[in-house]
């Protein structure tokens, strides 16, 4: 299975490489970007979306201009981070890593499948905007910011090994 999802991807790897990217911008490009996003908009809609929670009942207009911030927010962190993911796979097919093999590869998996929850959630306008969902979404979103953190540090620990 390994062989085959390296041998699936090394085309497009090897159309990135022809770029002649710096090896330091291969190694460290992916960090480096999933860093900001994970940590500035990460803290950002995590933030907005429990402010919006608490703050609805003593001040609406708080919790109505966090809530704003998480919808406009976290749609965007999704994306980036889907980007992201598919690009520090293919970094990992550029040097030759096993994926399969890489805590950092799963924690990321588990990261996206969980948004990827809270995305069918949000769009299903939670099913009839039922407060169960939201909560749920809440905590799901949460998970998945702890998440973050470990993959965070598995990267580091990745990228200093490799």
């Amino acid at each position: 299975m390994v062989e085959n999802l390296t041998e699936s991807l090394k085309p497009i790897a090897d159309w990135f490489a022809s770029f002649g990217l710096p090896d330091i911008v291969v190694h460290w490009g992916h960090p480096l970007m999933m860093g900001i996003v994970v940590f500035v908009m990460g803290s950002v809609v995590g933030l907005s979306g429990w402010r919006s929670r608490q703050l609805k009942d003593t001040d609406i207009e708080k919790a109505t201009t966090n809530k704003a911030k998480h919808r406009q927010i976290a749609p965007l962190m999704f994306i980036f981070l889907a980007s992201g993911y598919t690009g520090g796979v293919l970094s990992m097919v550029m040097q030759e890593q096993n994926i399969l093999e890489s805590p950092h590869f799963w924690t990321g998996s588990i990261v996206l499948s969980l948004l990827t929850i809270n995305v069918v959630l949000s769009a299903a306008g939670f099913i009839g905007n039922k407060s169960v969902l939201r909560t749920i979404h809440a905590y799901v979103g949460s998970l998945a910011l702890a998440i973050m953190v470990i993959h965070a540090v598995l990267g580091v620990k990745l990228g200093l090994s490799i």
